[in-house]
């Protein structure tokens, strides 16, 4: 028999990642079968099983493809001779969230994700881990900018990486329920409340 390449075997993947991408985000999670998967595919159920034993890995594999490509963003800047300012980043890191919305519908997604999470354990661990995960990343982040003086260090790195977290979260059901905000507007935001003249 001949060996199947890894090509092969990733775009097989793909597709079935892609076909449970579109369900997803046109039904929901409770309301897509593995079935529908299927025969979004065009696959036989045991082409997809064989990768995907259940319907919460097939969930939990797209969460994990989106949290890695945002958690790039915050590598990339770490990694960085010139670490971006912190708006420079928040919008580097909401573009990426955006064309991920535009290529996969994640946004939508990701909503779905969440309020999986609040009833399945696996994903809600996923979760939990993924936002760890980018906590920790924006704490290294902001411990750089603390210490070259590009923000206050009054509050701990830590603190302010689960503020600045929040971001995320907030620009995806603002974008997914009302569609009126853009990385640009979050990012300038972000900038006039760190360098707006302090009142006393």
């Amino acid at each position: 028999m001949a060996r199947v390449s890894q090509a092969h075997l990733d775009a097989r993947r793909r597709q079935i990642l892609d076909a449970a991408r579109r369900c997803f985000a046109a039904n929901g999670f409770h309301s897509t079968s593995m079935q529908d998967v299927l025969k979004e595919a065009g696959l036989s159920a045991g082409a997809v099983y064989r990768y995907f034993p259940s319907k919460d890995h097939i969930i939990a594999a797209i969460s994990l493809e989106t949290m890695r490509e945002v958690a790039g963003v915050f590598t990339g800047a770490l990694d960085a001779e010139q670490p971006p300012t912190p708006e420079e980043l928040v919008g580097r890191a909401l573009r990426t969230v955006q064309r991920l919305d535009e290529e996969q519908e994640a946004a939508r997604l990701v909503i779905f994700v969440w309020a999986e999470a609040l009833r399945t354990p696996t994903v809600r661990e996923l979760v939990t881990t993924g936002v760890v995960e980018v906590r920790g990343l924006l704490a290294r982040m902001i411990a750089v900018w603390q210490e070259r003086g590009m923000i206050g260090d009054a509050v701990p790195a830590q603190q302010l990486a689960q503020l600045m977290g929040s971001l995320l979260p907030g620009y995806i059901i603002q974008k997914t329920m009302m569609g009126d905000v853009s990385p640009e507007s979050f990012a300038e935001g972000l900038g006039a409340l760190l360098h707006s003249p302090a009142r006393t």
